[in-house]
């Protein structure tokens, strides 16, 4: 049975941004995904439209890929295993890529990785083979940006519900996301972001039905 998965209400927070001065807002299709550099001082929101959808990201110094989160270092500054607001996000070498600024969700998994067609195999059967993944919009991402798939590293499953149990192992659950929650995070240095909409269609992650995101990005202020 696994533990307990509930949102840290201590830690919510609205943010104070106005969607009409973002210099980007889309809607992300399941399956899909989006990319951009948020200039240091800048902003990007992640909003669950339907509720209960997980979105995978990856975070690089965009001056400098090889600079890239690292879940190693970000949970053991932190103290924590689920990042919420005041989260930092930390690269392999300590630096703060980003910092989360606004959450009404409460928290958001950093251990469950990235769904893959070899993990799909594993976990769910033979059948999922051909089935779309995080890691496949990943790569087409990290392409884009003259990365490959040396490249691709820890990501963050925002909205997403993996307690672990205390046996010590991961449980993919139900979200606690509800419709229009979001997590904002502002950029301490340019910050090269890849997001997947994640397609799951195997544990209940995104509900079993898979729904759309909306992305807003705001230029640094002044």
């Amino acid at each position: 049975m696994s533990a307990t998965w509930e949102a840290d209400l201590n830690a919510l927070a609205v943010s104070a941004l106005d969607p009409g001065a973002a210099v980007e807002d889309v809607v992300v299709e399941a399956g899909e995904g989006w990319s951009a550099v948020v200039e240091a001082g800048g902003s990007v929101r992640i909003v669950d439209i339907e509720g209960k959808q997980g979105v995978d990201a990856l975070f690089y110094d965009a001056h400098d890929v090889t600079n890239r989160y690292s879940n190693t270092e970000t949970v053991c500054a932190g103290g924590e295993t689920y990042l919420t607001t005041g989260s930092r996000l930390l690269t392999v070498e300590g630096d703060e890529l980003m910092v989360i600024v606004a959450d009404t969700c409460g928290r958001h998994d950093t251990m469950g990785g990235a769904c893959a067609q070899e993990t799909n195999v594993v976990r769910y059967g033979p059948h999922t083979r051909h089935e779309h993944s995080c890691r496949n919009v990943f790569l087409d991402l990290a392409a884009r940006h003259g990365m490959t798939v040396r490249d691709l590293t820890h990501n963050i499953n925002f909205f997403t519900n993996v307690p672990i149990t205390p046996g010590g192992k991961l449980s993919f659950e139900a979200g606690i996301s509800g419709p229009g929650k979001y997590v904002e995070l502002r950029a301490m240095r340019d910050t090269l972001v890849l997001v997947s909409n994640c397609p799951q269609l195997n544990n209940p992650c995104n509900d079993f039905n898979p729904t759309p995101i909306r992305i807003l990005r705001w230029a640094p202020a002044g």
